[in-house]
C-alpha cells in the first residue's frame, strides 16, 4: 500500500501535499499520467472538480485503461483509494459493505465498482445520513468500465446525489499537447488509450492484443455464459470492417452462424463494455423515407484498426478502410468533446432512401442542428458540400451549421460552407 502510494505521489507530483480536498475541487488542475514522465491534460477535468462541489458522489464510466483511476488518483489524492478488482478487497466489501465503507469517515475512490454494483444501495443510506445531519463530510467516487451495470443501478439508487460522468480513450486535443507532431495515420493506429503512446509499433500491438485478449477472457465470461469463443472474435472483427456502415444484426447472423437474438445480445455487450457505440439516424420532420438502423462505430479506433489487421502506416495509408477509420477518428471526437463538458452526445446521422446522406449531425440544445460531412483527403472539393446543402434545404429553420471536416490545412470556421482541419473541431 505505501508502495502504491508513493507511486502515485510521483505521477501526480504537481498535487501539493497538505492541500485540502476543497482546494483541490476549487483548483485548475488538468492533467493525468500515462506515466511518471508524460501527464496528459484531461479535458474532463475543470467540470468534474466543479460538479463535486455541489454533489457529494461522482459516477465515472469508460473503458478500461482510459485513465478514470489516474485521473482521480491525481486529482483527489486526499480520498483513501480501493481497488474492487483486488479479490480480498472484493470479498470484504461483499461480506461487510457497512463495515467497510465505515473505515473511510470522509470518503473513498471505490475502482471497477460493477464487481459489486449493490454499493450504490449503501452509499445512499451515507449520504443520506450526512445530509440529516447537515454536514455533508463524505465524499465518493465510483469508477467502472461497465456501462450499463453502473448506470442502471446508480439511476435506480442515487437519483440526485450523484453525477454520472464518461472518460472515454484520450482525445487528438488532449493528445496534440504531448505529441504535436503526431500523423494522421498515427492517430488512427495508435487511438487513445494512453499506454499505446508510450510504446512502439512492436509495443502497440503487444498492448491490444492483450486489452482484447483480457477483455474477452475475463469481462465477456462475467457477462454471459460463452462456451465457444470463436464466433464472438469473429463477430467482433466483423464489426471493426464495418465501421460506418449501417448494422445489420441479419447479415451478421449469416457470416458468423448464430442467431440474430444472439448477435444482438453480444452487440450490447460491445456496447456495454465500451468497445463500440452505434449512431443512430436522425429522424427528421420531412416526408422523406428514412434508414432506421445505426451506423456502427469504434469507442477507440486503434482496436479497430488492429483488428481489421492494419499495423503499419504503409498499410494503412492504401487500405480501403481508411476513410471509414477516419471517419470513426472524427465521429469519436465530437462525442468526446461532449462527454468532457458534461453534456450527453446527441449526434445522428441522415441517410434516405434516395441515398442522401450527412455523416454527421450534431443537435444542440435549443433544437439547432450543426451538420458536418467528413473526408479523409486532404483536398477541399466543392461537391464536399453536395449533401449538406441537400439537408439545408429540407431544414432551412434548423440547420445553422454546414461545415466540412477533412484532412487538410485550408480552412475557413464561417457557419455556413465552412472548411475545418480534423484537429481544430
Amino acid at each position: 500500500m505505501k508502495a502504491t502510494r508513493k507511486k502515485m505521489e510521483n505521477i501526480c507530483g504537481n498535487i501539493k501535499k497538505g492541500v485540502s480536498l476543497r482546494q483541490n475541487l476549487n483548483s485548475n488542475f488538468k492533467y493525468v499520467a500515462m506515466n511518471a514522465n508524460n501527464l496528459i491534460n484531461r479535458s474532463l477535468t475543470p467540470y468534474i472538480s466543479k460538479i463535486f462541489n455541489f454533489l457529494p458522489v461522482i459516477t465515472l464510466t469508460g473503458p478500461r485503461q482510459s485513465g478514470k483511476t489516474t485521473l482521480c488518483r491525481c486529482l483527489f489524492g486526499e480520498l483513501p483509494y480501493t481497488n474492487l478488482e483486488d479479490a480480498a478487497t472484493l470479498a470484504e466489501m461483499e461480506y461487510d459493505p457497512k463495515g467497510f465503507l465505515a473505515k473511510y469517515p470522509n470518503g473513498m475512490i471505490v475502482d471497477e465498482a460493477q464487481r459489486f454494483d449493490k454499493i450504490f444501495s449503501y452509499l445512499q443510506v451515507l449520504i443520506d445520513e450526512d445530509r440529516m445531519a447537515g454536514t455533508n463530510k463524505r465524499r465518493f467516487i465510483v469508477t467502472g468500465s461497465s456501462n450499463f451495470a453502473l448506470l442502471q443501478k446508480a439511476s435506480q439508487s442515487m437519483a440526485g446525489r450523484t453525477a454520472v460522468l464518461t472518460l472515454l480513450p484520450l482525445s487528438i486535443n488532449e493528445l496534440k499537447e504531448q505529441y504535436p507532431d503526431a500523423t494522421t495515420s498515427e492517430y488512427i493506429l495508435r487511438g487513445g488509450y494512453p499506454a499505446v503512446w508510450t510504446a512502439g509499433d512492436e509495443g502497440r500491438r503487444m498492448i491490444l492484443s492483450n486489452y482484447y485478449t483480457t477483455y474477452v477472457e475475463r469481462d465477456l465470461r462475467l457477462l454471459i455464459n460463452v462456451k465457444d469463443l470463436r464466433p464472438f472474435h469473429t463477430f467482433i472483427r466483423l464489426c471493426a470492417g464495418r465501421i460506418g456502415s449501417e448494422f445489420n444484426a441479419s447479415a451478421l447472423s449469416v457470416e458468423v452462424g448464430v442467431s440474430v437474438p444472439t448477435i444482438k445480445s453480444w452487440l450490447s455487450i460491445l456496447e456495454a463494455s465500451y468497445i463500440i457505440h452505434l449512431l443512430p439516424p436522425y429522424y427528421a420532420n420531412v416526408n422523406k423515407r428514412l434508414t432506421k438502423s445505426p451506423k456502427l462505430y469504434f469507442h477507440d479506433v486503434g482496436l479497430a484498426a488492429w483488428l481489421i489487421g492494419i499495423n503499419t502506416v504503409e498499410q494503412l495509408d492504401v487500405h480501403p478502410l481508411r476513410g471509414a477509420l477516419f471517419e470513426n477518428l472524427v465521429v469519436n471526437e465530437f462525442m468526446k468533446k461532449r462527454y468532457n463538458e458534461g453534456e450527453e452526445p446527441l449526434l445522428y446521422f441522415y441517410r434516405d432512401q434516395r441515398q442522401h446522406e450527412v455523416d454527421l449531425i450534431e443537435e444542440m440544445a435549443d433544437g439547432n442542428i450543426h451538420a458536418y460531412e467528413i473526408k479523409s483527403g486532404q483536398t477541399y472539393r466543392k461537391d464536399y458540400f453536395t449533401q449538406l446543402n441537400y439537408l439545408r434545404s429540407l431544414l432551412p429553420d434548423n440547420v445553422i451549421r454546414t461545415q466540412v471536416i477533412y484532412d487538410g490545412e485550408q480552412e475557413n470556421n464561417q457557419d455556413y460552407d465552412g472548411i475545418i482541419n480534423y484537429r481544430n473541431i
